[in-house]
């Protein structure tokens, strides 16, 4: 019989809901269940992509005997982390604070109040690998709740002590001054890895947030080893088996340092920061490699990822007929036969061998650039464009007849403002009208269906709207609004930014303590408030809270909203200096701070062909902590960055500002680009 689960709409939840394990959603039954029982809570937490969460699953929770066990000695409930951010992350302080790492599955025992004593991540069924067997863990706690409740007691006693700071009165600790963007830079270069790009050794992550701060700190001082940085490592990913060579977008990490070998889930959030960084470096370096690595980016998700009402799907699973990246691999007889003439220079060009690369079978890489790998070829590269792009049409419909990964349908929303924002990056960047399409079909179906009065919902599934969202869905949204403002200058996105910013302020920010927290005033109430200010595979809420009002002060010039993010950064001063790698995100809005954002204001009539004129100017340089309005003041517009912006000689006209200082208004798209190129720099070259 299916348990409870079969009753919720989340695919990671409903993956177990034919386990003989008695589990329950978190939810007051389960809560109030282990109170009226006496028993400790077995937490389980993991979501829908991860490999190992499937291992555990198959190994443990579909045994008979383990979930005897578990069901007779413990409440046992299981935790969507990409719904419940809150829960995963309050329950992963807890394990990193006592095992000194964290990851998916996660296994936490709690006491009927929620309070954590014991925990992990994945447990074999049998002793392994150093690892205690699942069985032995579950028999210890149980005999230590029956028996040591008191030493149980005082370990989770202990372990609340981990969450004080959460609760912390914030304070400044440090000023603002180039001097920390200075100083992160340099903490950031010595991990870089010259080789294969990205920072540090095996497993690596797509450092795309601090990619990103690299960027603008490039743009701002001149210093082109950070550009190399940022470029380098963009390409090593995009020719790497961490990208999608056939069907186009990023997995969540790779298991080695030269980015061959994914973990072969892709997640949509990766793919939402890598699009927008890639829009960003192909306007600082017009390398056509990372535009083709950008645009089929965001047509994999228009094209896999995308639902009928326009939300974007959360994750396809690393693991298809009962095999970690099966959909995606090849054998050289594969190829040979699916190609004919074109599979010696296609086996040229993504290293293939008969050996493979991945258990006998190739993972398809580019180890050489295009004009190498024409010249190792034997062909001309116009020649080698041509044979690549027909040979991976005929990959992905072959491919599309394989068992397909499993594909998480649920519609976060915080991970939809972001993918927002990169699509809509790239459909301005790249003048695509089909992009421009998607953006806004995404956009109207968040505002119709997740956002309500400036409140926004975290997860939809089947017509299901449910869960109160947390800070990052708030802010992620109305940045992505923001973005499609910048596309259009339709200035209800405008509005729309707005209205979630004083919600989120209303309900977020705790005046008491002086800071933002995850989960909202009137939210369930959980052990602690959780108040996570770093990067981690996402932005924070924190971060992207003070970047959206940063930007809705300058674009609606706005004091208050400027104070409160300024106050935040300030009291992140020192973390971001001291550990770089772990405020990527908001490092950018400090830069925006530091070193002023670039107002762009376009006046005019905007389907007029020197207003588009001027447009395409602005889309073709990368300008960072770009504002950017567009429209007639006169004609009811209640953007302040157009107030007071006159056309010239009744043309179209642009307005270039920063730090209170405006270059002259020009009417001429060339002249625009010239200021837009010089609008960013603030130092002498390094």
């Amino acid at each position: 019989m299916p348990n409870r689960l079969s009753r919720e709409t989340s695919p990671y939840l409903l993956q177990h809901a034919e386990n003989p394990v008695d589990w329950y959603a978190w939810g007051p039954e389960a809560l109030e269940t282990a109170k009226r029982d006496d028993k400790p809570i077995l937490l389980s937490i993991g979501y829908a992509a991860c490999h190992w969460c499937h291992v555990m699953a198959h190994e443990s929770f579909e045994d008979e005997e383990i979930a005897r066990m578990m069901n007779e000695s413990f409440v046992n409930i299981k935790v969507d982390r990409e719904e419940r951010p809150d829960i995963d992350g309050i329950y992963m302080q807890a394990v990193q604070a006592m095992t000194g790492h964290g990851g998916w599955p996660m296994t936490m025992f709690l006491l009927p109040d929620g309070s954590p004593f014991f925990g992990g991540t994945y447990f074999p069924p049998d002793d392994r690998h150093g690892l205690p067997s699942f069985r032995r863990v579950l028999q210890s706690v149980a005999d230590a709740y029956a028996k040591r409740r008191e030493g149980v007691a005082q370990s989770a006693e202990q372990l609340k002590q981990i969450y004080q700071s959460n609760l912390a009165d914030a304070r400044s600790t440090g000023g603002l001054s180039p001097q920390l963007l200075e100083d992160a830079y340099r903490s950031l270069t010595p991990s870089y890895d010259l080789l294969n790009g990205g920072f540090g050794t095996a497993p690596k992550f797509p450092p795309t947030m601090v990619l990103d701060f690299l960027l603008r700190y490039w743009k701002r001082t001149g210093n082109s080893h950070a550009l190399e940085i940022v470029a380098t490592s963009f390409t090593k990913m995009a020719r790497g088996g961490i990208y999608d060579q056939v069907g186009g977008g990023f997995a969540r990490y790779a298991v080695d340092a030269s980015w061959l070998v994914p973990h072969f889930e892709k997640m949509l959030y990766d793919n939402a920061l890598l699009s927008r960084l890639g829009a960003h470096l192909w306007q600082a370096t017009r390398d056509d490699e990372v535009k083709r690595v950008t645009t089929e980016t965001v047509e994999w998700v228009e094209r896999e990822m995308t639902s009928p009402e326009g939300g974007f799907y959360s994750s396809l699973d690393a693991d298809s007929d009962g095999h970690e990246g099966k959909f995606y691999v090849w054998s050289e007889d594969e190829i040979d036969s699916l190609l004919g003439a074109d599979a010696l220079v296609f086996k040229s060009y993504y290293g293939v061998t008969g050996a493979g690369n991945f258990e006998g079978r190739n993972i398809l890489f580019v180890p050489r650039d295009r004009v190498a790998a024409a010249a190792h070829a034997g062909v001309d590269p116009d020649l080698l464009d041509e044979i690549i792009a027909r040979a991976k049409r005929v990959l992905y419909e072959s491919r599309a007849e394989r068992v397909w990964p499993g594909r998480d349908e649920k519609i976060l929303a915080s991970w939809n403002g972001l993918m927002l924002r990169g699509v809509a990056a790239a459909a301005r960047v790249f003048g695509r009208a089909d992009f421009a399409s998607l953006a806004i079909r995404n956009a109207e179906f968040l505002a119709r269906e997740m956002v309500s009065g400036g409140r926004v919902m975290r997860s939809h599934k089947e017509g299901v709207t449910r869960i109160n969202g947390f800070l990052e869905d708030h802010a992620a949204v109305a940045l992505g609004f923001l973005a499609v403002y910048e596309l259009t200058f339709d200035e209800r996105w405008v509005e729309r930014a707005r209205e979630i910013a004083e919600a989120l302020i209303e309900h977020f920010w705790d005046g008491q303590v002086r800071s933002f927290f995850d989960t909202a005033k009137d939210a369930e109430q959980l052990i602690t408030r959780p108040r996570d200010v770093t990067d981690n595979a996402t932005p924070s809420g924190t971060s992207l809270a003070v970047e959206l009002l940063l930007h809705l002060s300058e674009l609606q010039q706005d004091a208050e909203y400027r104070r409160r993010a300024v106050f935040t950064l300030e009291t992140l001063a020192e973390a971001m200096t001291r550990h770089p790698i772990a405020f990527g995100q908001l490092l950018g809005s400090a830069d925006m701070e530091i070193n002023g954002a670039i107002e762009v204001a376009l006046v005019g009539d905007s389907p007029s062909p020197a207003f588009k004129a001027l447009e395409r100017a602005v889309a073709g340089q990368y300008v960072p902590s770009l504002v950017l309005a567009g429209g007639e003041m006169g004609k009811g517009s209640r953007v302040m960055l157009l107030a007071d912006r006159p056309l010239i000689d009744d043309k179209p006209t642009a307005y270039v500002c920063r730090a209170y200082t405006c270059d002259r208004p020009v009417t001429d798209s060339d002249a625009l680009s010239d200021q837009l190129e010089n609008a960013a720099k603030v130092g002498a070259g390094v």
